[in-house]
């Protein structure tokens, strides 16, 4: 096992075998806005404002087992002791040792040399690996100079009595060790052999403690209530597609949610007050490094309540629920309006653990003779934009120009200029991470990767221009957020410049989160729906009628839980912390996933497949 992963591993285990005392419920009309932020600087297992360090039992991994102890657990204060340990055989060495395995790490089992044991011996020397064994024996110190520091059962060994065979290993198609190199697509389609790695382990181990500490944060520190919504629901106006489920009825399909949005709604107007709930998503769109068909959302809504409290909770929860392992969070996060963001960024969701931000050098070529540059300055709206690029100079074929001789005070030793036209700054945003790609490439430290910059980038626009059909409107987040109470006079005359009370968190350069307050009028919400956005309102008649049974105020938002633990844990792909995930295709390699269905078996739903001309579902 990888000594990294080995380490962790048994540090995030050590966590999990302590069972952290249960607050006291706040109660919910009690707690003030700040209470977030204070209940959240108290983690389980650390020292309370007095000192005193709060009592962690231990849980024995040996009760309800055929085993007493993992294999991971044994130490120096064992020693003498009869155990039974149950594994899978990582190594076996020299026919001296078997290298034994679980989940919580690895224990040396010395093999019996004697003659009288030669069954013994014989049975875990021929051992596969990756067999599965119950060993019974004695612990004992290992030798001088024997001992192996990069584990914490280091220190000791068992020495076999007895050894039953449990599971014999055939050959798999790849070695069970974190150095062994595999391709993506292997890694999938025998996902439960690549989830004994340590990493994986590590991975997912964390994930479930995150899971319990936020959970235990927003149940029993704050009063929400964990509630279940249906996945079996209808088409939702807008947004991704969706995925259809027959019904039965001709005709009639249900749908898969893309979130629980209108649901955790109905939730505030029926008087819940405070929603959250772990929720299954969908969307119908290929895989990419940081989504899938699939994904799982922190899902959060309360009433009565605005954006600095939404903030403030959500601050609180990441630094209660932060691994410890992984340094501290520190509310509060900076906050960044979107244009801001697009200004100094070009991106709506910036990194900023670097700088190299965008600046308007407009002024140093007013008087330029260089032909391209007065075009672009004599445009509407045009302007010259640099990215003051470190460490010297970078090529790229998107850059039209690039020069050093503007003052190195306010540009630094490398200045890449481009032509700006309406919208090229998502361009400029692209190009200023492509930069720090190249400069990281050629070994200039440019992004931390242990560090975590968190922000939030508020005020984005309410509505966007359709890009297939620009003259119409789209909203930017979704049709419920209302808008900033300044703009809401200019929803009913000139609706394209009303901002939304709408929230983005990210972390390095990723959208971890998004939410809103909600329109919880059911005029104002119907008039989004019909006049803005030319929706049918009638899909949505259940909520616009559940906004005038007396809807009070609502907020809330949804954290990318796969995406949150990617970031953490420095996995290049949210697959790495799903244990079964989708391929980039969206696909399950390991099941086969989606498969064909014959016509018998969609004849009750009243579906027949027509296939594409010259397509052949023998051949897929």
């Amino acid at each position: 096992m990888s000594c990294k992963y080995t380490a962790l591993l048994q540090s995030v285990l050590l966590a999990t075998l302590r069972r952290p005392p249960t607050p006291r419920p706040r109660a919910c009309g009690a707690a003030r806005r700040t209470s977030f932020s204070r209940c959240s600087s108290l983690r389980a297992g650390s020292s309370s404002a007095a000192g005193r360090v709060l009592p962690s039992p231990r849980v024995s991994h040996g009760r309800f087992t055929l085993r007493t102890h993992s294999c991971g657990e044994l130490r120096t204060a064992h020693l003498g002791e009869e155990v039974t340990l149950c594994g899978w055989v990582q190594y076996v060495r020299q026919d001296l040792f078997v290298i034994l395995r679980d989940f919580s790490g690895l224990t040396q089992i010395l093999i019996p040399q004697d003659e009288s044991r030669l069954v013994l011996k014989k049975t875990l020397c021929d051992l596969p690996l990756e067999s599965v064994i119950m060993v019974r024996g004695k612990v004992r110190r290992r030798p001088e100079g024997q001992e192996n520091k990069a584990i914490l059962t280091g220190e000791i060994e068992v020495h076999a009595n007895n050894v039953e065979v449990l599971n014999i290993c055939q050959k798999l198609p790849f070695e069970i060790k974190d150095f062994v190199k595999k391709s993506e697509g292997l890694r999938m389609q025998y996902r439960y052999l690549d989830l004994r790695s340590s990493q994986m382990q590590y991975n997912l181990r964390l994930r479930s403690r995150l899971v319990m500490k936020m959970r235990e944060y927003l149940c029993n520190l704050h009063g929400f209530v964990d509630v279940e919504t249906p996945t079996l629901f209808k088409r939702t106006p807008g947004g991704a597609k969706e995925f259809v489920v027959p019904s039965g009825e001709p005709g009639r399909f249900y749908s898969l949610p893309q979130s629980p949005q209108q649901f955790k709604q109905l939730l505030m107007v029926a008087g819940i007050d405070r929603y959250f709930q772990l929720a299954r998503c969908y969307r119908d769109e290929g895989s990419k490094p940081d989504r899938q068909p699939e994904f799982t959302q922190v899902d959060i809504e309360m009433s009565f309540t605005d954006q600095a409290g939404i903030r403030d909770l959500v601050e609180g929860l990441l630094q209660y629920s932060w691994p410890e392992e992984k340094g501290f969070v520190s509310p509060p996060f900076p906050v960044m309006t979107y244009e801001e963001a697009m200004r100094d960024y070009g991106v709506d969701k910036p990194d900023t653990r670097f700088e190299m931000k965008l600046v308007d050098i407009s002024g140093a070529f007013h008087n330029t003779q260089i032909q391209f540059l007065r075009e672009a300055l004599h445009q509407p709206g045009g302007s010259i934009q640099a990215i003051c690029v470190p460490q010297g100079a970078v090529s790229s074929t998107h850059m039209h120009f690039s020069f050093s001789h503007l003052p190195s005070d306010n540009f630094g030793p490398c200045v890449c200029v481009l032509r700006t036209e309406g919208r090229v700054r998502p361009l400029l945003g692209r190009l200023r991470l492509q930069c720090a790609d190249l400069l990281e490439g050629h070994s200039v430290k440019v992004r931390d990767p242990s560090a975590f910059h968190f922000l939030w980038v508020v005020d984005f626009p309410l509505f966007l221009p359709k890009e297939d059909s620009p003259e119409q409107l789209e909203s930017a987040h979704h049709p419920f957020t209302a808008p900033v109470p300044e703009d809401a006079h200019l929803l009913y005359s000139q609706p394209h410049k009303v901002r939304g009370q709408h929230y983005d968190l990210v972390l390095n350069g990723s959208e971890i989160g998004g939410g809103s307050i909600r329109i919880h009028s059911a005029s104002e919400q119907r008039h989004v729906l019909d006049t803005v956005l030319q929706e049918d309102p009638s899909l949505l008649s259940h909520l616009l009628e559940a906004l005038d049974s007396g809807a009070p105020p609502h907020g809330g938002i949804a954290l990318g839980l796969d995406r949150l633990l990617a970031i953490i844990v420095g996995a290049s792909s949210i697959r790495d912390v799903i244990a079964f995930p989708k391929s980039f295709r969206g696909h399950d390699l390991m099941s086969h996933a989606p498969d064909f269905v014959s016509e018998e078996d969609l004849r009750p739903y009243h579906i027949k497949v027509t296939w594409p001309e010259g397509f052949c579902p023998c051949n897929s």
